[in-house]
């Protein structure tokens, strides 16, 4: 019967593999500069960039792709490498939920649950800190910027699918900048292509509270609010030809967080690498790759220009199961197999530039992260549940 329930398993695995074929640039790169260590001193702003679904696989499939086997993406060139186990407390499988309030609250939760606790508590998250400390602060994503990364900083429901109330709670949560998709959330029900079951027009609320609503890259850079929400699409932004892209965006909430002297804390997530997984689709993923390793060039050249910038990348979670073997009829080929379409329990990197960085290198516990911003932060009391 073991030796069966083996045969069985193997055959279902192979059943479940897909496989592509994945370019490898050959040109030599440029790009290969490693950025040092730098001196500890106070930290001023935080720049968390998480790479929603990316796992080591997918960071090398982006690299051998856009910069070849020599070369490095910006985000390989941070000095200090560490690695974060995932796990929710409900599952050794987490969900973005689950990965992101972990980051956001220091916190275990089960999955689906954005900064709430599965005892019916909610929990404090790091925006919300960093606005009680007088900084600034933004969240910008290609997902629905409601969606359940960016949710669980400035939002706090059961369900990850309440997508409507979490940006009724984005007009309290204080927060200066929101970009990203998703305004079907934002409009009213008799709006086409609205998601509300009710009248509310969030998006006029949020201009009746001095926030300047944009809808294109020339509005988006063009306004000269310092609080801002912008809405690129009904739902999550375009993928191929995405305008804005996630630097014009990571861009635009810089300038707009900098001004404040208190500091700033911003997220910026890179969603749809993992919607690239979960579709085993490498040429998806290559492409959301390219787009958010070029906002962590923005991230990276603001901190390195300023000095008193953190900058930390990491992901939720590893999704697809995918690994890279070299093409059956050429070694200069890679090709790619997926195990599956849904999140798994690999451990993901974690990586960090400025000051104090040193302290996100070995093995982490996915809450770690955010306990050591908050400590580095003297944000006080975290983590911190609320009834």
């Amino acid at each position: 019967m073991r030796l069966k329930s083996i045969i069985i398993f193997l055959l279902i695995s192979l059943a479940c593999t897909k496989s592509q074929e994945v370019e490898v640039l050959h040109t030599s790169s440029s790009n290969s500069e490693r950025l040092p260590l730098v001196e500890n001193k106070k930290i001023k702003n935080v720049i968390l960039l998480i790479a929603d679904g990316t796992g080591i696989a997918q960071i090398s499939s982006g690299q051998l792709n856009l910069v070849g086997p020599d070369g490095y993406l910006n985000l390989q060139r941070m000095p200090v490498t560490g690695i974060v186990k995932t796990q929710s407390s409900n599952s050794l499988i987490t969900d973005s939920a689950a990965g992101a309030t972990a980051y956001s609250c220091g916190l275990k939760t089960d999955n689906g649950m954005i900064a709430f606790l599965p005892d019916g508590s909610f929990c404090k998250t790091l925006l919300e800190l960093a606005e009680e400390k007088g900084m600034s602060t933004g969240l910008v994503a290609t997902s629905t910027i409601t969606h359940a990364t960016p949710a669980s900083f400035a939002a706090h429901v059961r369900s990850r699918g309440s997508q409507a109330e979490i940006a009724e709670q984005y007009i309290e949560s204080g927060t200066e900048v929101f970009l990203g998709g998703g305004r079907e959330f934002f409009i009213p029900q008799d709006q086409e292509g609205s998601s509300r079951k009710d009248d509310r027009n969030l998006i006029e609320e949020f201009e009746n509270v001095g926030y300047d609503y944009v809808s294109t890259v020339e509005e988006m850079q063009n306004s000269d609010s310092d609080k801002l929400l912008g809405l690129f699409a009904n739902s999550g932004m375009d993928s191929e030809n995405r305008t804005p892209t996630l630097e014009e965006m990571t861009n635009t909430a810089l300038s707009k967080l900098q001004s404040n002297e208190n500091g700033f804390f911003l997220m910026v997530e890179g969603s749809q690498i993992d919607w690239g997984g979960h579709g085993n689709d490498s040429e998806y993923v290559i492409r959301e790759m390219k787009d958010f390793d070029n906002a962590v060039k923005a991230a990276l050249e603001y901190a390195e220009k300023d000095g008193e910038t953190l900058v930390v990348l990491t992901a939720d979670h590893e999704t697809g199961g995918m690994t890279m073997m070299t093409s059956s009829d050429d070694a200069q080929k890679l090709r790619v197999e997926w195990v599956t379409d849904y999140h798994t329990g690999v451990p993901v990197a974690l990586m960090a530039y400025g000051p104090h960085a040193i302290e996100f290198s070995g093995w982490n516990d996915n809450t770690d992260i955010g306990i050591k911003i908050a400590e580095l932060m003297n944000f006080g009391e975290f983590p911190l549940i609320l009834e």
